[in-house]
């Protein structure tokens, strides 16, 4: 019960932080307001089992993110000269897409179960045979370096890639430093 209470608590809270980055008038409110968004993500993730999930959402959704954010805020300027307007095709086609996704989650399975498909098949295969296969003791090291290498390789080398483009991003001229 207690728990339910929690994830409803944060459920809330996201859905009014997220209201308050949609409603912020000015840039480093939104950016700000986008850093706490990413905090409440990550207690979510934590109330969900997921904490390496939640650790990697609090480390680069609020830290590296709002930081960057930050940075090209300082780069760039102060706040647009000009009030955004409302761009209708953009937020018609993220309802359309958010209410597929919400409308698919129906054929999920429900999550913890033990019978989902995920522990019936995949789950106790890697804890039994993961050790003679592998020869590697610890079951995660052995997914990760052997049986989803090729997702680890990919994941390092989107990482490497942000990381790289932001680099160069923030080492370049700024537009004072032309004239």
């Amino acid at each position: 019960m207690i728990e339910e209470l929690i994830d409803v608590l944060l459920l809330v809270a996201l859905l009014l932080v997220a209201l308050q980055v949609i409603g912020s008038r000015g840039l480093l409110a939104a950016i700000m307001t986008f850093g706490a968004f990413s905090l409440v993500c990550a207690g979510l993730f934590i109330t969900l089992d997921a904490v390496d999930v939640a650790f990697t959402e609090a480390a680069v959704g609020a830290g590296v993110a709002t930081l960057l954010m930050l940075a090209a805020l300082r780069r760039c300027g102060g706040e647009p000269e000009e009030s955004p307007r409302v761009h209708w095709g953009g937020l018609v086609t993220v309802l359309v897409l958010g209410g597929l996704l919400v409308w698919g989650i129906r054929d999920l399975p429900p999550v913890g179960l033990a019978d989902n498909p995920a522990h019936e098949h995949v789950a106790p295969r890697y804890l039994e045979q993961s050790g003679t296969e592998i020869g590697i003791p610890n079951v995660v090291t052995s997914v990760l370096a052997s049986y989803r290498g090729f997702d680890t390789l990919g994941e390092v080398v989107v990482i490497f890639t942000a990381g790289l483009g932001v680099w160069l991003l923030l080492s370049g001229r700024r537009p004072e430093e032309e004239e």
